[in-house]
C-alpha cells in the first residue's frame, strides 16, 4: 500500500508523491536495450523484442522506452496497458526481481475509492469496536467520544494513493481526477512492487496482529517498497520519461477529515523502513534484502534502530489478571487477540501528538512533551527518511502490552479502563518514560490524588477518567479505570489509600 507520506512544516496533512536524493542503485543487467541519449531515452529505432522474457523488458516493453500516450484525458485499455507494461520492465531493472504474474490495475477517483472504504469495518462486533476505543484512547489519540473505528476508515480513505489485493491479487491506483482518472507512475511502480513480493515471499502471511508488529514487518515490506520508489524516481529525474496524476499539482490532497496522529504512526514504516533496507543492500546487495523476508523486523526498534535488527529481540510482556468479576476483557471471539501493543513508534507518536495539537491551533510551533520539530529532525537522509521517531522519552522500549477492560453496561456508558504495562531496557529509561508520561498527564489537566501514591485524576474533558502509575526497575504499569475508587476494580491494589 501507498500511503499520503507529507506533513507541511506547520500543520497540514497534504500528499507528495515521490522522493529525491542522489544516484540510485540499479540492477544490472547484460540485455540489450534501447538507445539512450544525455537528456533521456529515444526511440528514433524502435529496439527489438528479446528472444526470451528477461529483467527489463515485459510484454513488449523496455524499462527505458518512450510511450506515445497522453493520459490528460484519462488512459484506454490499450494506453493503460502500456504503462504497465513499461513500469513492470522499469521494477524489474530497479529491484533485480523477474515477474512471473502480470496483475490487473484498476484506476478510480477518491470519490469512489471513498465509496468502496465506506463500511469497511462494519462487521466489528461490540466488543471488537470496544477494544478499538480503548486502545486509542490509552494513547491519547482519540477521545472517549471519538469513534476509533469510524476515524481508521476516514483516515483510509483520505491517505491511501495505491493498493495490492493479495486475495483478489489485483492493483488499485486512487486518482485525484475524478472526470479522468490518471496513473502515478510512482504509486503504480510500488503496487506493482507489492504484488511481485506477494508472488516471490508470500508477505500476506507476514502481517502482524498488533499495531505494533503490524509496523515491524512492514519495516521490510514498505521499507523494500518505498526503496523502489526512490530508486524508480531517481531514475525518473534523470532522464525517464514518467507520468503523473497532474490533477494532484504534486500534491495530492486529498481532503477529509484526517487525523494525523493515527497517521503518523501508520507511516514509521513508510519513513524508517527504506533506510534499513538501503544499508541492507549497500551491506550485502539485493540478496541481502531479500534474505529479511525469511527473518524480517520483530519491532519497530529495530527499524527506527538498525543497528538493533537481529542484536535486540524484544520481551514478551504478560499481564497477569487481577480485575473484579465485574471487569473482563473483551471476548472479540473468531481467535482474535484480546490485547494491543503499539512499540516504540506508538509510544513516541503518543507523547509528539500533543505538540502537533497545539501548533495546529495557533499555526506556530508550542512544544508539550516531545517537541513538534523533533518530528522533522534534521539529519534525516532525504527523500527516504522524512519522520523521525527516536527520543528519549521512548527509547529503550523492549515490549509492551495492553489490556482493555470492561463492565457490562461498557456499550451503553462508554466507559472502560485498561492495563498497560511496558518492559525497557534499563531502570534508567524506564524512568524516561515516566518522565515524559507524567507530562502527557499534566497537559491532559491531571491532578495528583490525595493520599493515593502515584495515582492521578483528569477531572473533565475527553480523557476525563483515574489513572495509576507503578514503576518497579525496568517495568512500568499503567492503570485507567473511570474512577479513582475503580481502580482496584480493574487492577487490584491500584490506587490504594
Amino acid at each position: 500500500m501507498r500511503r499520503a507520506l507529507g506533513l507541511f512544516a506547520l500543520v497540514f496533512l497534504v500528499v507528495i508523491a515521490g522522493c529525491a536524493g542522489t544516484t540510485s542503485p540499479v540492477a544490472q543487467e547484460t540485455t540489450t536495450s534501447p538507445t539512450t541519449t544525455d537528456t533521456g531515452p529515444t526511440t528514433e529505432v524502435e529496439p527489438p523484442d528479446p528472444p526470451t522474457d528477461r529483467l527489463g523488458w515485459e510484454d513488449g516493453y523496455w524499462y527505458n522506452e518512450t510511450l506515445d500516450v497522453d493520459q490528460t484525458d484519462g488512459l484506454n485499455e490499450s494506453e493503460r496497458d502500456a504503462v504497465v507494461s513499461r513500469s513492470m520492465a522499469r521494477v524489474e531493472h530497479v529491484r533485480g526481481l523477474e515477474f512471473d504474474e502480470r496483475p490487473p490495475v484498476e484506476v478510480i477517483s477518491r470519490d469512489e475509492h471513498r465509496n468502496r472504504t465506506n463500511g469497511s469495518f462494519a462487521n466489528t462486533s461490540t466488543n471488537g469496536t470496544i477494544h478499538q476505543d480503548v486502545k486509542f484512547e490509552a494513547t491519547f489519540l482519540m477521545g472517549e467520544k471519538t469513534s476509533a473505528t469510524a476515524q481508521q476508515e476516514e483516515n483510509r480513505a483520505s491517505s491511501v494513493l495505491g493498493y495490492y489485493s493479495p486475495s483478489e491479487d489485483e492493483i488499485v491506483i486512487v486518482s485525484e481526477n475524478a472526470k479522468n482518472p490518471q496513473i502515478d507512475e510512482i504509486t503504480l511502480s510500488q503496487e506493482l512492487f507489492h504484488a511481485l513480493q506477494e508472488h516471490r515471499f508470500n508477505v500476506s502471511e507476514m502481517e502482524g496482529n498488533t499495531e505494533e508488529t503490524h509496523n515491524a514487518r512492514a519495516g521490510i515490506i514498505e521499507g523494500d517498497g518505498n526503496y523502489v520508489d526512490h530508486l524508480y524516481e531517481q531514475e525518473c529525474e534523470n532522464g525517464w520519461q514518467c507520468y503523473e496524476d497532474s490533477s494532484s499539482g504534486g500534491d495530492s490532497s486529498s481532503g477529509g477529515d484526517t487525523h494525523v496522529g493515527l497517521l503518523a504512526l501508520r507511516l514509521q514504516p513508510y519513513s524508517d523502513g527504506p533506510v534499513f533496507v538501503e544499508e541492507l543492500y549497500e551491506e550485502g546487495g539485493w540478496d541481502a534484502v531479500n534474505a529479511v523476508y525469511d527473518a524480517p523486523p520483530q519491532s519497530t526498534e529495530q527499524t527506527i534502530h538498525t543497528e538493533k535488527y537481529r542484536s535486540d529481540a524484544p520481551t514478551a510482556v504478560t499481564v497477569e489478571d487481577r480485575s473484579s468479576e465485574a471487569w473482563v476483557v473483551p471476548d472479540l471471539g473468531n481467535g482474535s487477540i484480546d490485547h494491543a501493543q503499539f512499540g516504540e513508534a506508538g509510544m513516541y507518536v503518543m507523547l509528539w501528538y500533543p505538540s502537533y495539537v497545539e501548533t495546529a491551533a495557533v499555526q506556530s510551533a508550542r512544544d508539550v512533551v516531545i517537541p513538534y520539530s523533533n518530528f522533522f529532525a534534521p539529519g534525516n537522509e532525504p527523500g527516504i527518511d522524512q519522520y523521525n521517531y527516536a527520543h528519549r522519552y521512548s527509547a529503550g522500549w523492549d515490549g509492551d502490552r495492553l489490556v482493555p477492560y470492561m463492565t457490562n453496561e461498557s456499550a451503553e456508558t462508554g466507559e472502560t479502563g485498561y492495563v498497560w504495562k511496558s518492559v525497557w531496557d534499563s531502570e534508567e529509561q524506564a524512568l524516561e518514560f515516566v518522565v515524559g508520561y507524567d507530562q502527557l498527564l499534566d497537559y491532559h489537566g491531571a491532578e495528583p490524588v490525595p493520599d493515593r501514591p502515584n495515582t492521578y485524576r483528569i477531572p473533565e474533558g475527553e480523557f476525563a477518567d483515574a489513572f495509576h502509575i507503578e514503576r518497579s526497575g525496568d517495568t512500568v504499569v499503567i492503570v485507567n479505570a473511570p474512577t479513582v475508587e475503580e481502580l482496584d476494580e480493574v487492577r487490584e491494589g491500584a490506587g490504594a489509600e
